[in-house]
């Protein structure tokens, strides 16, 4: 049968009931256990989590070592438009590759490259100099570049023009 408390001092002090000591040692025992408990269910949970996606990463990571496969682009000398108020001719000398996802997408656009060597030279002549200079140029440049071979390789897909030489003369 179950234990009665005891009761306050015999002053007769309302009434108070006092819990006794072996129940409130229960009370911090099953506290202690609780979080306890919960920490170690919360650390399993997130190295369950983390486990899972490393080997997400790991699954994409394969994936994506797939090798690149770079086609060089005859090389271009193209006389660009004169700048405003310059009447002596100027010159570039363009190499680049094409980086391509793979193989198959090779076979694809080299029987195409006519197509793209005329859609570059096409664009090419249209600029000047000025257009060329500095780091912010050669990124516009390679944009626009990157713009028409895509359209000119259609359904095939260029990831990236490259530039081997710039020289602007």
């Amino acid at each position: 049968m179950a234990r009665k408390p005891k009761k306050a001092a015999a002053d007769g002090e309302g009434g108070e009931v006092e819990v006794p000591k072996s129940r409130k040692k229960l009370i911090v025992i099953a506290a202690v256990v609780l979080l306890a408990g919960g920490g170690g269910g919360a650390v399993m949970m997130k190295k369950r989590a983390a486990a899972h996606a490393e080997a997400e990463h790991s699954e994409q990571a394969a994936e994506v070592k797939k090798p690149a496969v770079f086609l060089d682009v005859r090389e271009m000398l193209l006389n660009l438009s004169p700048d405003a108020g310059q009447d002596k001719a100027k010159y570039a000398k363009l190499r680049i590759a094409l980086e391509l996802k793979d193989a198959k997408v090779e076979g694809e656009v080299k029987p195409l490259m006519p197509r793209v060597e005329d859609a570059l030279q096409v664009y090419m002549r249209d600029l000047r100099s000025s257009d060329l200079s500095g780091s912010l140029g050669l990124y516009r440049l390679r944009e626009e570049l990157l713009k028409r071979v895509n359209v000119a390789v259609y359904p095939a897909r260029v990831e990236a023009v490259l530039f081997k030489d710039v020289i602007v003369q």
